[in-house]
């Protein structure tokens, strides 16, 4: 398991502190709002703004919880092979788009969590835009330090390789605060956990990630809008 992380249940319990705030935090968000959700929150600076707001909170806590914790323990490190990683990403990806094809007719997990538009409006490009930044590819970056990199390293120190997987993956599903999307997104964090695992590296999930939530966004201003 992970190099260099000394006192790892220490780090593991604030990490499930930390996780389990931001489940709470997220759930106490989802269930005191009444009514359909907004689809237009990409299109408002007000989201891009409070978003970047939460991820800085968000990678401040997280890189005080890893203090002492070797980069490599982390996944901040190469690939042992960029070809095989570059491979396994690919599958990962169509893995997800098949599975979250699948399930989505019975949960419908796009709608619940009421973030991604259902057309384009050009007149909020810039908005957008800076919305798209922040979902592509700063929730991506923290998010995967968070769960499959600070989480990856202190499960894994303490209860092996197929927790480290499993259970941040877990964490990731609930700290989005749905509940028709926990299944796909727990399973969207096992890929991403599993990813890591055989990459040795966190740079492969962030890349997923990221690839992902662009895929999604750019589909659904053109496909959606059509």
């Amino acid at each position: 398991m992970p190099p260099d992380l000394r006192a790892p249940r220490g780090k593991l319990a604030g990490w499930a502190v930390f996780v389990g705030v931001l489940a709470l935090l997220a759930y106490a968000a989802s269930f005191s709002q009444t009514g359909d959700r907004d689809q237009d929150l990409l299109f408002r600076w007000s989201t891009a703004v409070g978003g970047a707001v939460q991820y800085a909170i968000m990678i401040a806590v997280v890189l005080l919880l890893a203090r002492g914790i070797d980069r490599g323990a982390l996944g901040l490190r190469r690939p042992d092979s960029w070809r095989r990683a570059v491979g396994l990403l690919c599958c990962s990806l169509v893995l997800i788009w098949i599975v979250g094809a699948a399930l989505n007719p019975f949960l419908d997990a796009g709608r619940e969590q009421g973030l991604v538009p259902d057309s384009w409006d050009g007149s909020r490009a810039a908005p957008f835009a800076a919305n798209f930044v922040v979902v592509a590819i700063v929730a991506p970056l923290v998010e995967e330090l968070v769960f499959r990199g600070l989480g990856f390293a202190v499960v894994g120190a303490c209860f092996g390789t197929a927790a480290a997987v499993v259970v941040p993956a877990l964490a990731f599903g609930l700290a989005h605060g749905l509940v028709v999307a926990l299944p796909v997104l727990s399973i969207f964090g096992a890929v991403l956990g599993w990813l890591r695992w055989q990459t040795r590296s966190l740079y492969p999930a962030i890349a997923l990630h990221g690839i992902f939530n662009a895929a999604a966004l750019v589909a659904a201003v053109t496909i959606g809008a059509a």
